[in-house]
């Protein structure tokens, strides 16, 4: 009896130590967000414990919960919502039952998830989307793709190319009454990665007749090569995406291969050959000094293990190792980064490097925002910071595209 108490009792400290919770003050709806972070917490920890056991992998469980949140295609008195696919891929498409006399513009989203969860079938997804064809009289095309692990890399950036090329085709703008010079690209966290390089494709790939004419990135994930930013010191127990738990699904996104997770976890998981492209990412010149807070740069040890995966150096997976001449080529464009997010340093880098080449951007930073703020706007775990980020996205939008 008294060896099953003390097991119990290790087990709950240890479960205890995993669960606490330490949020900044400034953090908006403070309680909620705890309660937030506490949900997440032990259902990864849970998560964890289950996959050790070999009863079920973390990923797996993770998108059974994500299937249970998806949503039916349900026209509204506003908008018509229909699920088809374009060249193969699955989208949705949201367009207004407002008359217009003109075609209109479009906006084309792609979802966040760490490439390994999440549709367009969300709710989240679902509502904003929604929303953003009813406050612009625009249409909306929502674009899923495969998910890794079963996929990686460039199964999911292939699919949205193929998704966009194909809305792209005067036909189809014709069919959904778009006007071919007013098209945006959208994506958050992931999906801004995507939506990224997708944008960067399309606008230097002179087999692309139309171009996009402004992209927005929201919290976006731009980079893969250098795991020890700043923003991943800060939020190594982030209060949605701790930093091992980004580490192990991004590079989900590559490989299964346990030994590259670990590698990445300590920042020695580039080939020898990438050195050049550390000047695409280094934050020391990149980063304005009120978010470097007195680190000191260390390149990341390379060649010390002999991973070969095509993605590793590929800007189609890291946007921000785009040269210069390519970003130069690139529309005006949106950032929005948050400060308590592990991502938050990828979007303040491309600010900086687009800003740099004489792109347009506008840059907004939400001084307490979380990652994957977007994905509580419904009720009951709705949070007001995913409702002020819509708004901001949704305003921009409205004046530029």
């Amino acid at each position: 009896m008294g060896f099953k108490a003390l097991c119990l009792g290790l087990f709950c400290a240890l479960f205890a130590s995993h669960l606490y919770i330490s949020l900044p003050d400034d953090i908006e709806e403070y309680w909620k967000v705890v309660a937030l972070a506490t949900i997440a917490k032990t259902f990864t920890f849970m998560g964890m414990c289950i996959e050790r056991m070999g009863i079920i992998k973390y990923e797996e469980l993770v998108s059974m919960l994500f299937r249970l949140d998806e949503t039916q295609p349900v026209s509204d008195e506003n908008v018509t919502v229909m699920d088809t696919e374009f060249s193969g891929v699955p989208v949705r498409v949201y367009l207004p039952k407002r008359k217009s006399d003109a075609p209109r513009r479009a906006v084309i989203y792609i979802h966040g998830g760490a490439f390994c969860f999440g549709s367009f079938k969300n709710a989240g997804f679902d509502s904003l989307n929604r929303w953003t064809a009813n406050k612009l009289d625009s249409v909306v095309v929502g674009v899923d793709y495969r998910l890794a692990p079963q996929h990686h890399f460039p199964v999911q950036f292939e699919d949205c190319l193929a998704a966009v090329k194909f809305f792209l085709q005067d036909e189809i703008l014709a069919k959904y009454g778009v006007d071919p010079t007013r098209i945006c690209i959208s994506g958050d966290s992931s999906g801004a990665g995507l939506a990224a390089g997708v944008t960067q494709q399309v606008q230097t790939d002179t087999g692309f007749k139309h171009k996009i004419k402004i992209q927005a990135l929201l919290y976006p994930s731009l980079q893969i090569i250098d795991s020890y930013l700043p923003s991943h010191q800060e939020n190594e127990h982030g209060i949605i995406l701790p930093r091992d738990l980004a580490i192990k699904l991004a590079s989900l996104y590559l490989t299964k291969d346990e030994t590259f997770v670990e590698a990445m976890r300590r920042n020695e998981h580039m080939p020898q050959e990438s050195r050049h492209l550390f000047q695409f990412v280094n934050w020391s010149t990149l980063l304005p000094e009120k978010y470097r807070k007195g680190y000191v740069y260390t390149e990341p040890i390379l060649g010390k293990h002999n991973f070969s995966f095509p993605g590793l150096m590929d800007i189609r997976i890291s946007p921000l190792l785009a040269n210069d001449s390519l970003l130069q080529n690139l529309p005006p464009t949106y950032i929005l980064t948050c400060q308590y997010d592990i991502v938050r340093d990828d979007g303040l880098m491309y600010v900086s490097r687009l800003q740099n080449v004489g792109v347009q951007v506008t840059h907004d930073h939400i001084e307490n925002g979380i990652h994957a703020a977007l994905s509580f706007m419904t009720p009951p775990l709705y949070l007001h910071v995913g409702l002020r980020i819509r708004d901001m996205y949704i305003s921009w939008l409205d004046k530029n595209l």
